[in-house]
């Protein structure tokens, strides 16, 4: 915790209980990824893992075993692994060096008769590390093999956690509908144990996703406030500047819905609605975010409050960018959206009546993620006969990226003579004053697993919850009759459909976007 010092933010001792800040540190353990020449190693785990480190927030009796179907040896995958470190700009020679020691792969299929060489290498090495028989399994894959990988590893002994803890970290897409997560949950839950399962969004690993918590209720002057008697709506955007980035065979199955709706906007809504916790632990936490997903309006009139659009080709950042059915591998007539705005409600005593915008797309002019809470206007207008505009409505602004901060609009008179009003910003950057280490969302969720600590992973009733809720909204949007809904089109590098503009106003609101 931090202690607030000439209006910045610095590293110091909590205020009061002069209790300071502490870090856990992780237990030891052998890390076994899945797919481990795949982009995901490369572009996130590696690096990740490199950078815990090199800071020394890893436990010294660890290893990493990387498995997957692609032929290499222990130097390759090293060397394979210290590219992706470079890449990634974090690389010290020094340190790398030590860190590819513990570096290990073996080529292998994902069936039990794969794994005996697996078993008996994490075994050895684990007694060399001294990691007490603790044991990762990292997902790496695609999710058609997931199934196939968990039935191996358990019934070849590979998963045996007789010696010390097993923890499986499972990537999204967790399922593809309601019937797929299912049917994948049930496979998990055959051989392992709910506390072992770790569903990892990796956008939960956001600080400022977990500074929600902290600014609702460590602070005494929010979370009075923070409900249906004073706020108007909420507003939850993730917009993107990217396109597909050859990932066609995934978004065709996909679209914005299930790439974005089903995990990142949901868990982020269950932050900013959760009911507060008796105390702040991981069980506890996951069990008020589990409500609101069960507190869900479910989705009824789906063509009031659902818009959906595809990009066509556009200008953005002064380059031509193609559409979506011009990108290579997404057939020409493909009707899958790239854009979403959806309405939804929170049927509990704090939210009634308090819809919840949400919106995501890709090839849109900003990037930038963020949460707008909009309080109501003011209940009587007793400077009407002195100014000529409308006064505006209070707002808060958490952005999640590109640029970490809170936000706090409200009015002001205007300095002069005239008595007239000026919309002014009360901002706070989340790293202000701040000096310390800063983790990334990968780093911080695999720093969790390798505590045990599970705030910030999805539980198996709310994978599920989410999954049902959106159910109505995914056979809506794949309908192939003429009762399907509209696609529209929009430019790429714009904010989306127009229509989504006239989806706000139609309730006399609008979208606030990214203002740098």
């Amino acid at each position: 915790m931090r202690e607030n010092t000439d209006h910045t933010i610095r590293i110091g001792k909590v205020a009061e209980t002069g209790q300071p800040c502490e870090e856990i540190s992780p237990d030891p353990c052998a890390l076994v990824i899945f797919g481990a020449s795949g982009d995901l190693t490369r572009k996130k785990l590696m690096p990740a893992l490199f950078f815990l480190f090199k800071n020394k927030l890893l436990s010294k009796n660890f290893f990493i075993l990387g498995l997957a179907r692609t032929v290499m040896d222990d130097l390759s995958f090293r060397a394979d692994m210290e590219k992706a470190v470079k890449k990634a700009g974090n690389y010290d020679p020094a340190v790398w060096s030590e860190f590819a020691e513990r570096l290990f792969y073996i080529t292998t299929g994902y069936e039990k008769e794969g794994f005996a060489a697996a078993k008996k290498l994490v075994e050895e090495k684990g007694k060399e590390y001294a990691t007490r028989g603790n044991r990762i399994f990292y997902l790496a894959t695609p999710p058609s093999a997931y199934e196939d990988i968990l039935e191996a590893a358990a019934s070849s002994g590979l998963a045996s956690d007789s010696e010390g803890w097993t923890r499986v970290v499972i990537e999204k897409p967790y399922g593809r509908d309601l019937e797929s997560a299912r049917k994948l949950e049930a496979a998990v839950s055959r051989r392992f144990r709910e506390e072992q399962v770790f569903r990892i969004d990796h956008y939960l690993g956001k600080d400022t996703v977990q500074n929600i918590m902290m600014f609702r209720f460590a602070n005494s002057i929010f979370e009075p406030i923070w409900s249906r008697h004073f706020i108007d709506h909420v507003q939850i955007t993730v917009s993107e500047t990217i396109g597909i980035e050859k990932r066609a065979a995934f978004y065709e199955e996909a679209g914005v819905l299930r790439d974005i709706f089903q995990n990142h906007m949901l868990q982020v809504l269950s932050f900013i609605a959760m009911e507060p916790p008796s105390v702040y632990e991981s069980e506890l936490v996951r069990n008020e975010r589990v409500k609101v997903l069960r507190a869900l309006r479910p989705l009824e009139d789906l063509k009031e409050d659902l818009v959906l659009g595809q990009y066509v080709e556009g200008e953005f950042d002064g380059r031509h960018a193609r559409g979506y059915t011009e990108e290579e591998g997404v057939a020409r007539d493909s009707a899958v959206p790239t854009f979403a705005a959806m309405r939804a409600y929170i049927d509990n005593w704090r939210w009634q009546g308090v819809p919840f915008y949400l919106r995501s797309g890709k090839r849109l002019k900003s990037r930038f993620t963020q949460i707008t809470i909009q309080f109501k206007k003011v209940p009587h207008l007793m400077f009407g006969n002195v100014l000529s505009e409308e006064i505006g409505p209070n707002a808060l602004i958490m952005r999640i990226q590109p640029d970490e901060r809170i936000q706090l609009s409200f009015n002001a008179k205007n300095p002069g003579s005239r008595v007239c009003l000026r919309d002014v910003v009360m901002d706070f950057p989340y790293l202000a004053g701040y000096e310390g280490l800063v983790l990334d969302a990968y780093e911080r969720v695999l720093m969790d697993c390798m505590t045990g600590d599970k705030m910030l992973f999805v539980r198996s009733d709310g994978m599920e919850l989410s999954w049902k809720w959106l159910a109505p909204a995914l056979e809506y949007s794949e309908r192939a009759d003429p009762g399907r809904p509209d696609l529209y089109l929009y430019r790429a590098g714009s904010h989306g459909p127009i229509e989504a503009e006239r989806f706000m106003a139609q309730d006399g609101r609008s979208w606030v976007n990214y203002d740098k």
